[in-house]
């Protein structure tokens, strides 16, 4: 009996119990450019799966206005609220994936402002009008190594267009699509 409880006794001591909770990381900086941008970010740990992204960067874009007469390449500077719900961390963690850099599934609302600050252009005097968009968003996030990451998602939202001159919003949405492709450098 007293080999029986000093066998159980040693199994005990050895066998490793998981006592974390499998979390986002409380704050994460990085760096991520994609076919139409370049731009920082900062994720802060709300919650467990909870994270708001903040991020300051540039959209690039090209178009051919109507009032111009040939196509235009820009940038324009981009502020991004952006709380995600990474959805799927425990399943991670069970199947022994990495969430390191807060690799996985997540649900956003991706809410945007385009500030009329200044505008990079192709061509001389472009204006911008100053917009809000909100896009609910799916997605996901990997990290490769130990700094690299890559990121993709697709949503379905609106934008608002700012009139300049009363501050009001104009009374047409518009629907927008996003659809991003990013990699990048975390810190």
């Amino acid at each position: 009996m007293k080999r029986i409880l000093l066998v159980l006794t040693f199994i005990g001591l050895t066998v490793q119990s998981k006592s974390q909770t499998v979390s986002v990381e409380q704050s994460t900086f990085g760096i991520e450019t994609g076919f139409l941008g370049i731009w920082g970010h900062n994720e802060y740990k709300l919650s467990n799966q909870i994270a708001l992204r903040a991020e300051l960067g540039f959209d690039f874009g090209i178009g051919a206005p109507s009032h111009y007469n040939e196509t235009i390449f820009y940038s324009l500077p981009v502020i991004t609220l952006d709380p995600r719900w990474y959805y799927n961390l425990d399943k991670r963690d069970r199947k022994s994936k990495r969430i390191e850099g807060n690799s996985g599934n997540f649900v956003s609302i991706k809410t945007s402002y385009h500030p009329d600050w200044f505008v990079i252009s192709s061509l001389d005097n472009v204006e911008v009008i100053p917009d809000i968009s909100i896009v609910p968003t799916w997605g996901i996030r990997r990290q490769s190594g130990n700094h690299f990451i890559y990121e993709s998602g697709i949503g379905v939202g609106y934008r608002h267009v700012i009139e300049e001159d009363t501050g009001s919003f104009r009374h047409e949405s518009k629907v927008l699509l996003n659809l991003h492709l990013r990699i990048g450098y975390r810190i």
